[in-house]
C-alpha cells in the first residue's frame, strides 16, 4: 500500500498486469489507472474494436468510458454488443470491469432526433429516462459510474439530487460523478446528495491548463476525489484538433512538443505521447486518462507509460513550454 494520499493507491506490479488500480475516492470504486474510452468506436470495424478492448484487458486496463451521445449516439450500442459477447464467454468478467457513461447533454441531429437545438438537460425526466435507454443499449443492469456530462445553467440541484438518490436506491448506478463542472458547480451538487461525487472528469493537458489554476484539482485534493482527464493529449500531435472551444495555436504547440521531443530523448528515447500521460499523472492530484485512441499500440504505449517518473522539474519545463514565460 502506498502510503501517499491516504492509502488510495495499490500496485500491481508484482502481478502479471501492467496498469495499476486505484479507488476514486474514499467510498470507492477501484478502476485502473489508465481509462479505455470508446468515443471513436463508430469509426472502426467490430474486428478492431475487438482488438483494442482486448489489448487494454491484457494490459489490466478494467475500466471503459462512454456516453449517451457518443458517435451520434452508436458508441454505448457497440460497446453493448462487445460486451455481450465477452460476457457469453466469460459471465464473470462483468465484475471485473467498470462502466462510465455519462447523460445531460442532448444533441441535435436533423431527422434522427426530437432536438431542434442542442442543449444540456438534468431534469428528472431526462436523467431517468438516458440511463434507461443507456442500459438497454450497453445491455447491462447497472452502470458502475454515472457522470453528469456538462453543467446545466437550469440545474435544480434538488431535483437531481433526488434523482441520482432514486437510481441509487433501485441499484441501476452504483456510484456518480460530473464531467466539466467547476468547483461551485460541484459544491452546489453535492450539498444536495446523501453520498459523495465521486470524481470530476475534466479537461486537461499541457495545452490546457485552465484546472490548475480555477481550483478545479484543488478541490480533488481537499476532497480526496481522483479526477478523470479526457483528451489528454488532443491537439498536441495533430494539426487539425481544437482543444476545448478554442483552436490550438500552433506557437505554443511547437514550444510544448519542442519540450516534449527534448524530455523523451532524455529518458531514453520514450514516446511523446508518453511524456505527456506521465506529465497528466505527476499531478498530485492523481488524475486519470481517459485515452481516445483506437489503436492497440497506443494503448499498449500509455500503459507503458505509468513506468515513467518525471521529476519536478521536468514537469515545470513544460508548463513553461506551455504558458510562454518562466514562474513569477
Amino acid at each position: 500500500i502506498n502510503a501517499e494520499y491516504g492509502g488510495l493507491y495499490r500496485s500491481y506490479w508484482m502481478t502479471s498486469y501492467t496498469v495499476s488500480k486505484i479507488k476514486l475516492s474514499p467510498i470507492g470504486p477501484e478502476v485502473s489507472r489508465v481509462i479505455l474510452g470508446n468515443m471513436d468506436w463508430n469509426l472502426i470495424s467490430k474486428e478492431d474494436r475487438l482488438k483494442v478492448f482486448d489489448k487494454a484487458l491484457e494490459l489490466g486496463i478494467t475500466t471503459i468510458d462512454t456516453a449517451d451521445i457518443y458517435g451520434g449516439y452508436s458508441c454505448e450500442e457497440l460497446l453493448g454488443e462487445l460486451l455481450a459477447l465477452k460476457f457469453e464467454k466469460d459471465p464473470s468478467l462483468r465484475s471485473r470491469l467498470q462502466i462510465i457513461t455519462k447523460n445531460t447533454i442532448c444533441v441535435s441531429i436533423p431527422d434522427k432526433n426530437k432536438y431542434k437545438v442542442s442543449h444540456y438537460d438534468t431534469s428528472r425526466e431526462h436523467i431517468l429516462s438516458s440511463v434507461e435507454v443507456s442500459l438497454k443499449k450497453l445491455r447491462l443492469t447497472y452502470i458502475d459510474i454515472l457522470l453528469l456530462h456538462r453543467p446545466d445553467a437550469l440545474m435544480d440541484a434538488d431535483e437531481v439530487a433526488e434523482t441520482l438518490h432514486e437510481l441509487h436506491s433501485q441499484g441501476k448506478v452504483r456510484f456518480f460523478g460530473v464531467s466539466n463542472y467547476s468547483p461551485s458547480q460541484f459544491e452546489l451538487l453535492q450539498s444536495r446528495l446523501k453520498f459523495p461525487l465521486v470524481t470530476n472528469q475534466v479537461e486537461f493537458s499541457p495545452l490546457y491548463l485552465d484546472v490548475l489554476e480555477d481550483g478545479t484539482f484543488d478541490q480533488s485534493q481537499k476532497l480526496r476525489l481522483i479526477p478523470m482527464v479526457w483528451s489528454p493529449i488532443r491537439g498536441l500531435f495533430d494539426d487539425n484538433a481544437r482543444i476545448g472551444t478554442g483552436k490550438v495555436n500552433q506557437e505554443r504547440k511547437d514550444r510544448i512538443r519542442k519540450e516534449i521531443q527534448a524530455l523523451a530523448k532524455e529518458l531514453g528515447g520514450v514516446e511523446e505521447d508518453q511524456i505527456v500521460y506521465s506529465w497528466i499523472m505527476r499531478h498530485p492530484s492523481h488524475p486519470i486518462p481517459v485515452l481516445g485512441t483506437t489503436k492497440p499500440e497506443r494503448v499498449q504505449r500509455a500503459a507503458e507509460s505509468l513506468k515513467i517518473q518525471l521529476t519536478r522539474e521536468q514537469w515545470w519545463r513544460i508548463w513553461i513550454a506551455s504558458k510562454g514565460h518562466p514562474v513569477p
